[in-house]
């Protein structure tokens, strides 16, 4: 297989995990003899302040010529983000807008913790059980995020608005995604959603529940989103199977899932449209520690199987990755994230160390 593929290494520790995941990726490459040609392209903060847009044109060309995108985390130190002009940041001027340009609706998101690891989590061990394996989907391009946003003044009186709008198409094609992912694991589906007050929630429902109809085999269950809040930390493994959320309520479960799984450093995401997707990590780009070669690569280079899989259909390469990624986990090594008190130096690996791990790993294998 020859592909082309986009890479936007973005901001802060992007670069550094990027650099793994692309090592990984030339592994799985080499071994199966598939041939893929990166192109990087400026995207985020550091794009603004060196091209002058946080989403340059020069980067939707490639993106727009590519089968597939690899991005990373953006943002920079407080103080220099507050350098950036709002509407040229790179959360409106960049994310939103390469969501758009090739319509991701479909985000997936895997909050897995096998009982092996269940000493990452904060939760108790008899509460993470047997191990969590849930598969958050997310819709990504709709609802209140990208809904008209007004801010006006009337009779002294200042107001915003933000405009929550989901049409039937919209439900309708996520609600596909979430049910044939179901019917490919457990056949177990969980809806959630604020029926009890949105418009929007109650018609979402009314669209989830005639597709539904269509995948008798699935257990289907409907939640309130606060009570599925709830729910995730009294009871995660009730959910084990998929999640379907809409836009706003699925980015803040997904990462109070990160904080389940003990780190969002765990957490690779893919977003897929009808004729191109991209996967991320689904944490933030970390200035802080940026260049230390300390970030935990794991988001990305299970972001890079999720490319495999999602947008090229090649399976086998993305479970040896998946594979490898436990087995690095499994034998006890851990990064810098994930160290506990008294953790023998030896066994915490570093970004490049971590990500030598799964090459040598899917070499031997």
């Amino acid at each position: 297989m020859h592909k082309h593929i986009a890479v936007l290494a973005g901001d802060g520790i992007g670069p550094e995990i990027t650099v793994q995941g692309l090592k990984v990726l030339e592994a799985v490459a080499q071994k199966y003899g598939h041939s893929f040609h990166c192109r990087h392209a400026p995207f985020g903060a550091g794009a603004y302040f060196s091209h002058g847009a946080s989403f340059p044109e020069q980067t939707r060309l490639v993106c727009d010529e590519a089968d597939a995108i690899i991005k990373g985390p953006v943002g920079l130190s407080v103080a220099q983000m507050e350098l950036i002009p709002l509407p040229e940041r790179p959360e409106k001027a960049a994310i939103l807008p390469l969501r758009e340009r090739y319509d991701t609706f479909a985000n997936f998101r895997p909050i897995v913790l096998p009982a092996q690891l269940s000493c990452f989590s904060p939760l108790k061990q008899e509460v993470v059980g047997q191990g969590i394996d849930i598969m958050m989907i997310r819709e990504l391009v709709g609802g209140i995020y990208f809904g008209e946003k007004i801010e006006g003044r009337e009779t002294h009186n200042e107001y915003a608005k933000d405009i929550c709008v989901y049409n039937y198409g919209d439900v309708n094609r996520i609600a596909h995604v979430a049910f044939k992912e179901a019917m490919r694991r457990n056949k177990r589906l969980a809806n959630v959603h604020k029926a009890n007050i949105l418009a929007t929630s109650r018609f979402w429902n009314s669209v989830v529940e005639e597709v539904k109809q269509e995948y008798p085999e699935v257990d289907y269950t409907s939640i309130l989103v606060d009570n599925a809040a709830f729910q995730l930390i009294k009871n995660p493994t009730q959910f084990n199977g998929v999640m379907l959320l809409e836009n706003m309520q699925g980015d803040i479960l997904t990462d109070q899932a990160g904080g389940i799984l003990g780190s969002l450093g765990l957490m690779p995401s893919a977003c897929m449209g009808p004729d191109k997707g991209y996967v991320e990590p689904a944490h933030g780009s970390a200035p802080d520690i940026a260049g230390k070669n300390i970030a935990n690569p794991y988001s990305m280079i299970g972001s890079v199987a999720f490319m495999l899989e999602k947008c090229f259909g090649l399976q086998q390469e993305a479970d040896e990755i998946w594979q490898a990624l436990a087995g690095i986990l499994v034998a006890g090594f851990r990064t810098a994230d994930l160290a506990h008190k008294g953790l023998s130096k030896k066994m915490i690996l570093s970004t490049a160390g971590f990500g030598e791990k799964v090459v040598e790993l899917i070499v031997k294998n």
